[in-house]
């Protein structure tokens, strides 16, 4: 089969992000032809150093990549075609596969929710108005009766491999083991965070902390809060019982290896927040805002599913440092990180859970086979 997945930037990281890994999910476990159309490929590059962001057309990882441009040009319609996000794929290519014999299927993969009515629009058709076509809509979530979340096949297996070692993990990151008595953090979350009242938080911490902050445009506001100009990959700055060292920007494979390997992470979006549940450690995660504070509503369908099964205790710390990561209210640091050891505990078990589920790679597929 060909598919055609078609992705707008707008998260600049969190959905082509996520498509980007569906893509090569795609192509190197199910032998699909991918076409990935994506309207800014400045946002790839990083992802995937191998990606020319100036070419129209390149093949990366077993995957087409297209520059999805304003002039589309006249494009056969895939067999299976993906509008991520609600993108809207374009009006001539939504006419090609009006005219086409067989009509392909038109899937719009939704962003991620907890919430409990994702259930019920999962796999929904929705007949479209205008042309001979039938969008059908593809949820990802936490339950067998959604579309379950991004995993590839070996992916907890690699993950228990380095884990079992982390120092093979710092030495492929090329960073030095953690301290003994040290509490190791990845930080990666939107310029609106509380910054300041985190960072005060980890400088006046009962134990040391250690962040390790990926390069981004968090480094202004982090520069500023030490009385820097600026800061760049390799800088160390040290306060209180805080050490920050900026990582230069890690590519996917690399990312997750640090996830592995942190006590602690700070995550944001989509793509990220996944990754750190497989990662099987304490995760922070901050929502992308919405209006009407609808965010906080999917915050709390998250936290309802995720502290299920947890001591009243570990929930209560877990979810009022969620709220306030995501409310700007006052940060209590320690009382989430001493309980790292039991939130680990429960997170290695969430993920070894949500394991058993059907990942979305699959799904998809499965769902297209019995469809054409």
């Amino acid at each position: 089969m060909c598919w055609d997945i078609f992705c707008r930037v707008i998260d600049n990281l969190g959905d082509i992000g996520t498509c980007w890994r569906l893509a090569r999910q795609l192509s190197s476990e199910h032998g699909i032809s991918v076409r990935l159309w994506v309207d800014d490929l400045s946002s790839l590059q990083p992802l995937y150093p191998e990606v020319d962001k100036l070419a129209d057309e390149q093949c990366c990882a077993g995957v087409e990549i297209r520059h999805w441009t304003v002039s589309f040009p006249d494009t056969v319609p895939a067999e299976v075609v993906i509008e991520a996000f609600g993108c809207e794929v374009p009006e001539s290519y939504q006419s090609a596969m009006a005219q086409t014999t067989t009509k392909p299927l038109w899937i719009n993969l939704e962003y991620l929710s907890a919430e409990s009515w994702v259930e019920g629009c999962h796999l929904l058709p929705s007949p479209q108005p205008k042309l001979a076509l039938t969008k059908v809509f593809f949820f990802p979530g936490f339950t067998p009766k959604t579309g379950g979340l991004l995993r590839e096949a070996d992916l907890l297996t690699r993950r228990d491999a380095l884990q079992r070692d982390p120092a093979r993990i710092w030495q492929r990151l090329n960073l030095p083991c953690p301290g003994q008595d040290e509490t190791t953090v990845s930080l990666f979350c939107y310029n609106s965070a509380p910054i300041t009242e985190l960072l005060n938080a980890w400088q006046n911490s009962n134990q040391p902390v250690r962040c390790l902050l990926p390069e981004g445009q968090l480094l202004t506001r982090v520069a500023s809060h030490f009385g820097r100009t600026s800061l760049g990959p390799g800088d160390k700055l040290v306060q209180g019982k805080l050490s920050l060292l900026v990582l230069p920007f890690l590519r996917q494979e690399e990312y997750d290896l640090l996830l592995w390997a942190c006590d602690i992470n700070f995550v944001r979006g989509e793509d990220s927040f996944v990754r750190a549940q497989w990662a099987g450690k304490p995760l922070v995660w901050q929502i992308y805002v919405q209006d009407k504070n609808t965010h906080l509503v999917k915050l709390e369908a998250f936290l309802d599913r995720y502290c299920k099964g947890m001591e009243a205790s570990d929930a209560s710390i877990v979810r009022s440092f969620q709220h306030a990561w995501n409310e700007h209210k006052p940060l209590n640091w320690d009382d989430f990180a001493i309980q790292s050891t039991t939130l680990e505990a429960h997170a290695r078990t969430w993920a070894s859970d949500l394991a058993g589920q059907t990942d979305i790679a699959s799904g998809l597929v499965n769902f297209c086979k019995n469809k054409l």
